[in-house]
């Protein structure tokens, strides 16, 4: 499933400047609000579900080279965030629905990952 779909499918507000999303396959997704636990957790090229809408989520995704950065409960960056977002690549997208919601729906839509025990 490409990130397009995704998009469509969570009806997800895009932040960030557009791209060619139907063009980026994510592997899978994953959800917190540590940083240093999607440091540590989240595979390269996942989608990441998250409250946080600070600047430091832009470092944290840009160093897995995250797919996408799904801000839930409708919390919004500032801009100096989303330039950051834009300057490196990040795609940021917005929904007003909780994080459990978003997480139980990329999951219907067949989103899994393999442990990392």
């Amino acid at each position: 499933m490409n990130l397009q779909e995704v998009i469509s499918a969570l009806n997800l507000t895009v932040l960030t400047d557009p791209k060619d999303f139907s063009a980026i396959e994510p592997t899978c997704g994953y959800s917190s609000d540590l940083l240093s636990c999607v440091m540590a957790g989240a595979p390269h090229k996942s989608i990441w579900v998250t409250l946080q809408a600070h600047s430091n989520i832009i470092a944290v995704a840009t160093l897995l080279e995250l797919s996408a950065v799904i801000i839930t409960e409708g919390a919004m960056p500032d801009l100096t965030t989303l330039a950051k977002a834009n300057e490196e690549g990040v795609i940021l997208l917005s929904t007003s629905k909780p994080t459990f919601y978003v997480i139980g729906k990329l999951w219907d839509l067949g989103f899994r990952c393999e442990s990392v025990d």
